[in-house]
């Protein structure tokens, strides 16, 4: 069998290179590089983002670009919301940078790439225990040691909201490792910062530095992006539920 077709070669063809894409961009916007090298250089992250998000939008099928796009927007909105309005979180330079929205939109749409890989759909129940083995003492862990009680209580929500997403349950537990994992390199690195409690208002949600379960925010980035491309394709969304449904 070919590595590209084997477990291995497509998780490193899809989460692989999102990883390490994530890992660079956050590096170029640490704080070590702007306290040594270069106090902002968030303008030219973009000569690298804006490139990965024109090749995925033009290597895309139409049903992808749609995505692609309304993740964007999405993020767009979420990111002045919940970050300048709502004081969530705070990124290194007071600011939004403009690398995050088209950002959140490559990491939805590569993780979507990935649960649609054929070994990974073999794979899938696998896939979702391995998950769960993972999320499950990290969030605990972030519990005890760091008192992380915002991000247990947003972790127990995503099992919940899961219950009723069977078929996306993948989907969402790998989006929450993926997630865990740019948190924790993103807020070592200094890119941004989590209050000590839940929006800097909320004493009784004590949260850690990075939340455990912040992944709960992106199902409103992706439970919204598919919603807005099933409201206006019905009958397309329609007829692609019943062949996702022959093929489980």
């Amino acid at each position: 069998m070919q590595f590209s077709k084997t477990l291995l070669g497509q998780t490193l063809q899809t989460l692989g290179w999102l990883l390490l894409a994530i890992t660079i961009g956050l590096i170029l916007d640490s704080k070590f590089v702007a306290n040594n090298y270069y106090a902002n250089i968030q303008p030219y992250i973009m000569v690298l983002i804006i490139p990965t998000y024109i090749y995925l939008y033009y290597k895309a099928n139409p049903r992808t670009r749609e995505l692609l796009l309304y993740a964007m927007f999405i993020a767009i909105g979420g990111e002045y919301l919940f970050s300048r309005a709502l004081g969530m979180y705070t990124y290194r330079l007071h600011n939004i940078p403009h690398y995050i929205p088209p950002g959140h939109a490559i990491v939805f749409v590569l993780v979507y790439y990935f649960s649609r890989k054929s070994r990974v759909k073999y794979h899938r129940k696998s896939i979702e225990k391995f998950c769960t083995a993972l999320i499950i003492p990290f969030a605990f862990y972030f519990l005890v040691f760091k008192n992380d009680v915002l991000g247990f209580v947003c972790t127990l929500l995503v099992f919940y909201f899961l219950r009723n997403h069977p078929k996306e349950r993948m989907f969402f537990l790998v989006m929450y490792c993926i997630v865990a994992i740019t948190e924790l390199i993103g807020t070592s690195l200094g890119c941004w910062a989590w209050p000590e409690i839940a929006f800097n208002k909320f004493s009784f949600l004590p949260s850690a530095n990075p939340p455990a379960g912040i992944s709960l925010f992106y199902f409103g980035l992706d439970r919204g992006t598919m919603s807005i491309y099933k409201r206006r394709h019905k009958k397309v969304w329609n007829r692609f539920k019943q062949i996702q449904a022959t093929n489980l």
